[in-house]
């Protein structure tokens, strides 16, 4: 099977590229530095599997990557590997479409593991965050919809979000989404009246309860 790794940390991309290079039915066919970066060699080469880090500073995020790559290339699927042991990033990176949710701790078996069942077709969650995914279903209140910001907000705007709660100017995101300055003023805009915020605090403190400050 043909593997993509996505992560912002060179060595991190060696040893998980040592790791699957040894194994007779894998192979790694390119690395990639950030959620951008990804999108590209997965468009280059169509891998069976896109394995991408959450948390990329200052490059794009994972959860914004995986939305975008999962709609234009749906035969890749995606393992997230991240540090967080989090019931609400895991929840959010699987509706975005994402088929398994690794932690970085993980021994390099469970890794191997996860790979081979999602090439099958299934879903691999890491043993500790099952248990969190099912009462998180069980007991989700679907009123709460209405506050979700991913339910509210565009992927534009949450591509935006912590990148204006980062203290990014509009000049600097234009550059970094290729987007006009006027077209960053208006995606603030819009998201600022739909979360019924006011100042650039109030969205900073938003981020952070949403956990937007670590994508």
């Amino acid at each position: 099977m043909k593997i993509v790794i996505a992560d912002d940390h060179a060595v991190v991309r060696s040893g998980f590229m040592y790791i699957l290079n040894f194994q007779e039915d894998m192979e790694v066919v390119a690395t990639a530095a950030d959620g951008l970066e990804a999108y590209e060699m997965v468009a280059k080469h169509h891998p069976d599997i896109l394995l991408m880090d959450l948390s990329m500073p200052p490059g794009e995020s994972g959860l914004i990557a995986t939305g975008k790559i999962k709609e234009d290339f749906p035969e890749t699927k995606i393992i997230i590997l991240t540090m967080y042991d989090d019931e609400e990033y895991l929840f959010h990176v699987l509706k975005n479409g994402a088929s398994g949710y690794v932690l970085k701790n993980s021994p390099d078996e469970e890794l191997l593991t996860a790979i081979r069942t999602v090439h099958d077709g299934g879903t691999y969650i890491h043993p500790s965050m099952a248990t969190s995914l099912v009462r998180q279903f069980v007991q989700k209140d679907y009123q709460e919809e209405e506050t979700d910001p991913y339910k509210i907000l565009s992927r534009r705007e949450i591509e935006i979000l912590p990148l204006v709660a980062k203290g990014y100017g509009n000049k600097e995101i234009a550059e970094k989404l290729f987007i006009s300055v006027k077209t960053v003023e208006a995606h603030k805009s819009k998201m600022m009246e739909k979360l019924n915020l006011k100042s650039r605090p109030e969205l900073v403190e938003y981020a952070l309860k949403k956990k937007f400050l670590n994508f």
